[in-house]
């Protein structure tokens, strides 16, 4: 999968997934303090699935309606370690069910959720 990994996404699980074959960009390798509207940009124009803690991308994508990335994972927990992030989406990603593209998926310590985009 082609990802965006905002940056507070650690970049220890951003090294796991990229280990896992999947194509991950940093915002913290590439341009720290980038503001959200330009990752979302960023995103659209890559066709990337943004990785985030940050709860305020559920509002900008529903206020941009033309910036709506491939889709959307926001972590809502506190992370053990900085890998777990990523080891929760590695489990995430083979569950019968679950499409991460055109969707907003929402990752819990004991649940997932998702919404279409």
């Amino acid at each position: 999968m082609n990802f965006l990994a905002n940056e507070n996404i650690p970049l220890d699980s951003i090294y796991v997934l990229r280990r896992a074959g999947h194509h991950v960009e940093s915002i913290s390798e590439y341009r720290p303090g980038m503001k959200d509207v330009d990752v979302l940009k960023r995103a659209v124009k890559y066709k990337s699935i943004i990785l985030t803690f940050d709860r305020d991308y559920g509002e900008l994508i529903f206020k941009y309606p033309k910036l709506i990335p491939t889709g959307l994972v926001f972590f809502r927990f506190d992370p053990a370690t900085p890998e777990e992030p990523a080891m929760i989406l590695l489990n995430v990603v083979k569950q019968k069910g679950i499409n991460l593209s055109n969707h907003f998926t929402v990752i819990e310590e004991d649940r997932v959720r998702q919404r279409a985009l």
